[in-house]
Parts: C-alpha cells; sequence; structure tokens
C-alpha cells in the first residue's frame, strides 16, 4: 500500500486490534476505522492509545473504505458479510479476513460479495496467543508470522497480488493455498495442537490436580494454548471437522505407536521415534512467532 487508504477493521479482538495497531505504525495517515459489536468496546477502543476511531455502526465503518478486513470469529463472519456486501466502498474494495477455517466460508463471502463493489479474497494470519481481547493486542504480532492467502479460481492476479502485499507491509511472510488444502494443512499444526495440548492437560492433572505444583516449562509450552478460549475453538472444530477428524486419528495411530513401544520397553525403537519427531520439529524455521489461537 503505497497511499493512505480507508481501511475498515471489522472486529476488535487480539487480531482487530492487533492489525489496528500495525497499520498505524506502518500507515500513519491512513484512516483506520475499528467496529465493534458493544458499546463498551468502543469506549475500549477511544480510551486506547492506538489512535484510532471506533463505531457500532458497520455502515459508518466501511463507507468509503479501499480495505476491509473482517476480525470476528469465523461462525459470525457470513451475516457480518451480509450486512456490508452492498455498502458504499470505495472502488475496487478489497475484502479480506484472519479467519483459521477457509473450505466452505471463503466460497460462501466470495458469493456474498460479489453482489456489491467489493471482493473477496480469503487470508489467514499464523499469528496469535491463548489471550483474548484488546487488551492483549500487539504491535509486533504479525512481525515474522506466515499468513496464508486462500484464492480461488475466480480471484483475479492483481487481487491476490495486492492482498499478499497487504500482509507483507505488517511483516507477515505470505504463502497462496487453496481454501481447502488450508484447511487440511491448518488442522495439522493448529487445531490438531490445540486439542494435543487439551488432551495433555487433562491426562496430567485430570485426577491428579496437585501435580501442577512441580510443573516447569515443558508443561507450560507443551500445553500453552489449551488456555485458549473454549467457545472460539469450539466453533473453529466445528466448521473444520473432516480435516480435523483426519488428523486426531493419525494422532491416535501415533499415540498407539508409542504405547506400543513403551509397553515392550525397544530403547531402539524409542530412540527411533523420538529422533524422527525431534528431525521434523527442527526443521520449524527460527525466528517464528508465538502462534496460539488464530
Amino acid at each position: 500500500m503505497n497511499r493512505c487508504p480507508v481501511i475498515a477493521i471489522i472486529g476488535p479482538g487480539l487480531l482487530g486490534g492487533s492489525l489496528a495497531l500495525a497499520l498505524r505504525a506502518r500507515h500513519p495517515n491512513a484512516d483506520i476505522r475499528l467496529w465493534a459489536r458493544r458499546p463498551e468496546a468502543v469506549a475500549e477502543i477511544a480510551a486506547h492509545p492506538m489512535a484510532v476511531s471506533a463505531t457500532t455502526s458497520l455502515s459508518d465503518a466501511v463507507t468509503g473504505a479501499e480495505w476491509v478486513i473482517l476480525a470476528t470469529p469465523v461462525g459470525v463472519m457470513p451475516t457480518l458479510a451480509a450486512q456490508i456486501a452492498n455498502a458504499d466502498f470505495a472502488h475496487n474494495c478489497l475484502i479480506t479476513d484472519v479467519g483459521s477455517v477457509k473450505g466452505a466460508l471463503v466460497h460462501q463471502l466470495e458469493q456474498i460479495f460479489s453482489t456489491g463493489r467489493g471482493r473477496f479474497i480469503g487470508s489467514h494470519p499464523m499469528a496469535g496467543s491463548e489471550k483474548t481481547g484488546l487488551s492483549a493486542a500487539r504491535e509486533d504480532l504479525f512481525q515474522g508470522a506466515n499468513c496464508i492467502v486462500t484464492p480461488t479460481p475466480s480471484t483475479s492476479a492483481a487481487d491476490k497480488q495486492a492482498v499478499i502485499a497487504f500482509w507483507q507491509s505488517l511483516g507477515c511472510r505470505v504463502l497462496s493455498l487453496s481454501p481447502e488444502e488450508h484447511d487440511e494443512k491448518v488442522a495439522r499444526i493448529s487445531h490438531l495442537p490445540h486439542l494435543v495440548a487439551a488432551v495433555t492437560t487433562l491426562a496430567a492433572l485430570r485426577h491428579h490436580p496437585d501435580s501442577l505444583a512441580c510443573s516447569g516449562g515443558g508443561f507450560r509450552d507443551s500445553t500453552r494454548v489449551a488456555s485458549g478460549d473454549p467457545e472460539l475453538w469450539t466453533g473453529i472444530i466445528r466448521e473444520n471437522q473432516p480435516a480435523v477428524l483426519a488428523a486426531l486419528r493419525d494422532e491416535m495411530d501415533t499415540l498407539r505407536e508409542l504405547l506400543e513401544i513403551v509397553e515392550g520397553m525397544d530403547e531402539g525403537k524409542l530412540r527411533d521415534f523420538l529422533a524422527e519427531a525431534k528431525s521434523h520439529r527442527d526443521r520449524l524455521p527460527s525466528g517464528a512467532s508465538i502462534y496460539g489461537n488464530d
């Protein structure tokens, strides 16, 4: 973005608030508008030093916007999209989102926005935290984070490149996947780890809660995302159920493999099992941003 656009962010939580902070820092002359459903949230934004305008009016937020970013839970995006689909956007307005499930959602939002002046292209910045709300927002949340852009056959090359450039301007490393491929991959590197963190927490503490007094960094690191919002994650798993089920079945097969190794106490197989895991984990790029809820 070489000029100073009007940017509407729909949703004032961790990601929406972090977007506002990052955009204000990198595009100080932009007209950044943040929409919130509740007047209390608007008051919180007004008191925040991010210096952006806030409103409970969707129309006021998006009128004249050249960019609209949907930063709400995935389940409410279609309803909000339908309310603003025919708004008086700026010419060639681009709409994107930060949702962690794409599949049916991208095609649904493309159809909703096809009736008006805006065009939708899905995005998923792999950045977040187990914490939620505007108070957890950070200006550097997207710096060094991966962001997946999910074009479809109807997406123009120019629009795809514009969305890529938008996220790159915030410090993201951007890759492009189809919505379906996105859901398959993210089920394994985001949704599965969240569920496994929940399982590890329950297996460790459900019947032995006093064990928590002995915990160290390993337990904290491996279960951090289990502190995420249960309502948010229920919606994510529901929306991506088929891919999550496939990942969970692979998880169970791998656990059965490990159980057999430990039951037989085959040190060679155990060493190989751990070495293979270490080899895959060591490929994680250094400097990757902390990632929790998406």
